[in-house]
């Protein structure tokens, strides 16, 4: 007799604490035996290759790529995310929304908690309070930015960092973040830091000169692992927001008429600490797309990204639930 599992049982890990974030291309994804399983064809013969999906946070699915039935109702038993995107993970897909920034398939749960909801919708009205819960994400995004930043500097000979105009550039942004006062003033003052720490970490990689370019228009190696690490933080971040139950669309700071604006919100958090650096060090380095990519999830792992943005998102809807 087969062995059977409860849904409950396939949901004990945290996905907080999940190991694995899968990008799959050229493969069919099925269940095999029991088993979600990804087949590959090598010549004549078909490679299966297991899925632990009580230990995966989210599956995307690139070019190439098929799914069936049973094989989505096995990984919504388990709460995992799953995604179609484009290669290389950019740009993400989903169902027959075409060309949309980020968006899942969402494993259903009828009993899903809803206590952070709640607070959430609180304070989520109230303009003042959305602009305090923004500034509580930029003020955590610094705190990331000099934590991983100073330690890549200390890490990695390619990373040489100027520690004082990075404190400069930082403490600038934290003080003027307290004489915002609305989420406008909030996205100037984050698009000129941003600038600037493109341009110490092109001075810290010796990369010369750079030019952000719009998504998917440049040749530019560092602009295309810019894409390709921003988009899997935004599926941690839309993990992070199923996880506690948020709609995407509430967002704090990238606008209330974006769908999907409270994943751009909480991918911030940690998006310039952690994929900034290393597109830049990876360019020099000559990194292909796949070894970039390996780069990211390493960063993810040990920098324990996904905690980090479900403790920003719990803590602000406590703070602000309870400052009613």
């Amino acid at each position: 007799m087969a062995n059977t599992f409860k849904p409950s049982e396939l949901k004990t890990i945290l996905h907080s604490k999940r190991a694995n974030l899968y990008y799959l291309q050229h493969c069919r994804v099925l269940v095999n035996a029991g088993r979600v399983e990804y087949v590959t064809d090598q010549g004549k013969e078909s490679l299966y290759w297991n899925i632990p999906i009580a230990n995966t946070t989210a599956i995307m699915l690139g070019t190439g790529t098929s799914i069936t039935q049973a094989a989505m109702r096995e990984l919504a038993k388990a709460g995992v995310l799953v995604g179609f995107c484009g290669g290389g993970g950019t740009p993400l897909y989903a169902g027959n929304e075409v060309q949309v920034d980020v968006s899942w398939l969402l494993p259903q749960s009828e009993y899903r908690p809803t206590e952070y909801l709640q607070q959430w919708v609180s304070f989520w009205f109230d303009d003042e309070k959305r602009v305090e819960a923004a500034k509580r994400f930029q003020l955590e995004r610094i705190k990331q930015i000099r934590k991983h930043w100073l330690s890549a500097n200390i890490k990695n000979e390619l990373f040489s960092l100027s520690k004082e105009q990075l404190d400069s550039a930082l403490t600038r942004f934290e003080d003027n973040i307290q004489t915002c006062t609305s989420t406008q003033d909030l996205l100037s003052l984050e698009a000129t830091t941003t600038k600037t720490l493109y341009k110490l970490a092109c001075n810290a990689t010796h990369y010369g000169d750079f030019t952000r370019s719009e998504r998917g228009n440049s040749t530019d190696i560092a602009n295309r692992f810019l894409d390709h690490g921003n988009y899997l933080a935004y599926g941690l971040a839309a993990t992070a927001c199923w996880v506690i139950g948020l709609p995407h669309g509430l967002a704090v700071l990238h606008g209330k008429t974006r769908r999907g604006g409270l994943v751009f919100d909480v991918a911030d958090i940690i998006k310039d600490a952690l994929i900034l650096p290393q597109a830049f060090i990876a360019a020099m380095e000559g990194d292909d797309e796949t070894e970039f990519r390996q780069r990211c999830l390493n960063k993810f792992r040990s920098a324990h990204a996904l905690d980090v943005m479900i403790d920003t998102l719990q803590n602000t809807a406590s703070a602000l639930a309870q400052n009613k």
